[in-house]
């Protein structure tokens, strides 16, 4: 059996889309709300799902709080603005009833309305269905699941859909917050700001994105997808010698 899991907070726009899609795999859809000052919390409830609220600990502190109340012995990680595609419901369903090891997932992404192939963001598996005992690791940003012990991982058929960035504006937003959290992070590991790192690795960064993986293709968005990506490698580069 299966336990859905969703951690959020002001996620009104995205929950009820994210729920309806786990309905009929999951057998219990769990919701950690870290203070929604929107109507996240009733529309989860009003889906069925069991909503807890919680303090906000960090992304994988928060999971892992998470993994002591669910009910089931497999679970589901699911974030608030994604959502199970049709054949990802049917590949889960078909393994349903004999569950064993972990699973992984394309994701693809959806970004200022368009869903992107390129640039590196198709399809980046993420391991999302796993053992219960499993835990995040990651105190800063872009947390990652450790299975407990040396289990298979398969790839399931269809895709987790990511409703990502809006606007420019969002992605702008995104990156000043991830390079703080990134900055961070490198300054707790005891790394040290250089100044040809902030200088070559967003040029780097965005010649990978647009040229080698094809981001190009993408069109106008393409060119800006990659641009604000590479900016965000400076930023967090700027930050890190802010904090040094």
């Amino acid at each position: 059996m299966i336990s859905a899991l969703v951690i959020c907070k002001n996620e009104a726009h995205n929950i009820g889309r994210c729920i309806r899609s786990l309905l009929p795999v999951a057998d219990e859809v769990l919701v950690l709300d870290s203070g929604s000052e929107d109507d996240t919390v009733s529309i989860a409830e009003a889906l069925g799902a069991r909503v807890i609220s919680t303090s906000w600990k960090g992304y994988a502190a928060t999971k892992n709080y998470g993994h002591g109340l669910v009910n089931h012995p497999y679970i589901l990680s699911v974030d608030a603005d994604e959502e199970l595609s049709h054949e990802l419901q049917a590949s889960i369903l078909a393994q349903k009833g004999k569950l064993s090891g972990a699973y992984e997932f394309a994701r693809r992404t959806n970004y200022c309305g368009q869903w992107i192939r390129y640039a590196g963001w198709y399809p980046g598996a993420k391991v999302r269905l796993f053992p219960r005992e499993t835990r995040w690791e990651g105190e800063f940003v872009h947390e990652k699941p450790v299975l407990p012990g040396p289990i298979p991982v398969q790839r399931l058929k269809g895709d987790l859909l990511h409703y990502s960035i809006v606007s420019l504006e969002d992605h702008l937003e995104r990156v000043e917050r991830y390079a703080t959290l990134k900055a961070e992070a490198y300054a707790a590991a005891g790394k040290s700001y250089r100044w040809y790192k902030a200088v070559f690795k967003p040029l780097f960064v965005f010649l990978k994105m647009y040229v080698f993986k094809l981001g190009f293709l993408e069109g106008k968005l393409g060119l800006q997808l990659c641009r604000v990506s590479a900016y965000g490698i400076y930023l967090r580069h700027k930050k890190l010698k802010e904090i040094n």
